[in-house]
C-alpha cells in the first residue's frame, strides 16, 4: 500500500503542470500595451498573463528600452525565453507565437500641414518620423532602406510627437492606442494636443505577438503558450482593459 501510494506522488508529481514553473519575458514602456507602472503592466501583459495562467504557469515581465529587451531575449545565457509585444519579421533568433491581439498602425500629422496620401510610395515627398528599432510595415521599411522615404530616427514614440508638433517632420509612424494614451497621459505632450492629430488613413492594422527564442525552452514556452491563447478571448481581454 505504501509504495502504491509513493507511485502514485511521483506519476502526479512529473504529469502535472506546475504552477510555480515561471516564464521571463522582457518588453518596453510602450502604454497601452505594455509598462511596469500600468495597470496590470499593459494590454499586451494582461493577455500574455492570462494565457500562461490558464496552462498554469506565471509570467514575468522585465522592461527595458526597446533595444535593450530584444538584445536581453536574444542572449543564450540569458533567463528570457523572448520578448514582446513584437510585429512579425523574418528572423534567425525567433519564433513568432499565434497573435495575441492587433493594434492600428498610422501616421501622426500636424494639424496646420496634414499629409495627402492614397499610397505608401506618395509618403516619399514627406519627412518621416520612426523610432529606432521599430518594425514598421514591410512597405514603408522597404521604402526607408532605399532611402526613397527621408526617415529620421527618434528614440521613442513622445519625441517623434514633439517633432511633428514642431514642425521639424511632417508626420511619423505610430500605433493609434499609444498616440491617444500618450496624449491623455504625458504632462510633456500638453503643448502637443492642440498642434498634432492621426492621419484619417491608416497604413494597416498590425498583428501583436511574442518573440521567443529558437532554443529549445524557447520553443516549449512557445507551445505552452499558443495553448493558452486558445483558452482565453484575446479580445475581450484587450477590449476590458483599452476601454478602461
Amino acid at each position: 500500500m505504501f509504495h502504491k501510494l509513493i507511485k502514485t506522488i511521483l506519476i502526479l508529481s512529473f504529469s502535472a503542470p506546475a504552477f510555480s514553473d515561471t516564464v521571463h519575458l522582457t518588453s518596453l514602456t510602450w502604454p497601452p500595451y505594455s509598462g511596469k507602472t500600468l495597470n496590470e503592466q499593459g494590454a499586451s501583459v494582461a493577455v500574455a498573463k492570462a494565457a500562461f495562467k490558464a496552462m498554469g504557469h506565471e509570467l514575468k515581465v522585465d522592461f527595458f528600452p526597446w533595444s535593450r529587451a530584444v538584445k536581453h531575449a536574444s542572449q543564450p545565457d540569458s533567463k528570457y525565453a523572448g520578448y514582446f509585444p513584437e510585429y512579425y519579421y523574418e528572423s534567425n533568433e525567433f519564433s513568432f507565437s499565434n497573435p495575441m491581439g492587433k493594434g492600428p498602425l498610422g501616421l501622426i500629422e500636424n494639424k496646420k500641414k496634414p499629409i495627402v496620401w492614397s499610397a505608401v510610395k506618395d509618403l516619399t515627398q514627406y519627412k518621416i518620423g520612426v523610432v529606432q528599432d521599430y518594425v514598421n510595415t514591410a512597405e514603408v521599411d522597404a521604402l526607408i532602406a532605399s532611402g526613397e522615404i527621408k526617415a529620421q530616427t527618434a528614440t521613442s514614440d513622445e519625441t517623434n510627437i514633439r517633432k511633428v508638433a514642431g514642425g521639424r517632420i511632417d508626420a511619423a509612424v505610430i500605433d493609434t492606442n499609444v498616440f491617444s494614451y500618450l496624449l491623455a497621459n504625458s504632462k510633456d505632450l500638453e503643448k502637443a494636443q492642440e498642434q498634432v492629430q492621426m492621419n484619417a488613413k491608416l497604413l494597416t492594422e498590425k498583428e501583436l505577438f511574442v518573440a521567443f527564442k529558437k532554443s529549445t525552452e524557447g520553443q516549449q514556452w512557445l507551445a505552452i503558450y499558443n495553448e493558452g491563447l486558445k483558452k482565453i478571448d484575446i479580445t475581450a481581454v484587450m477590449k476590458k482593459y483599452l476601454n478602461k
